[in-house]
């Protein structure tokens, strides 16, 4: 039996670079706890409707784009976790990414969330908003934010 304090870690992935310092600690940090890593990427589908209201066939066809997409990002963290002989659970979840992942991590009791930024500051992070702080505001387990390359 495992006695390590982190038994399950939740890394949020989107599949960029700029993720990819978050998801490699995670894996780091699952490695040496022991703990089970679930790879959990979000499709913020709350806008598709907003957009094409009317449209189902292209709704259904960005919907299967991101789920494509969400495959590769959560394929790459498992071969991560192959290299370094941790178990990694793909996750795709669809909604508002910050409430995603803070109720995903509710539901399956996870001891660790780890997130990447890319460190936003002034107005672009006023328009575009930063899903790990709401993630960290919101959630009440422990929140590891990783700061990814800046763009």
């Amino acid at each position: 039996m495992n006695n390590s304090f982190y038994r399950k870690i939740m890394v949020a992935t989107d599949g960029s670079e700029s993720v990819r310092r978050a998801v490699e600690t995670a894996v780091e940090i699952a490695k040496i706890s022991g703990a089970k890593l679930y790879a959990v990427y979000v499709i913020a589908s709350e806008g598709f409707s907003i957009i094409y209201p009317k449209n189902v066939g292209w709704e259904r066809a960005i919907l299967e784009y991101f789920r494509a997409e969400g495959k590769e990002a959560t394929d790459y963290v498992e071969n991560l976790g192959k290299v370094a002989d941790v178990e990694v659970e793909p996750v795709i979840l669809e909604g508002t990414p910050a409430n995603e992942l803070v109720d995903f991590a509710e539901r399956s009791d996870i001891d660790l969330i780890v997130m990447g930024t890319l460190g936003r500051t002034g107005i672009q992070r006023f328009l575009l908003g930063s899903v790990a702080e709401n993630v960290v505001r919101h959630s009440k387990r422990p929140v590891l934010v990783v700061r990814g390359e800046t763009a």
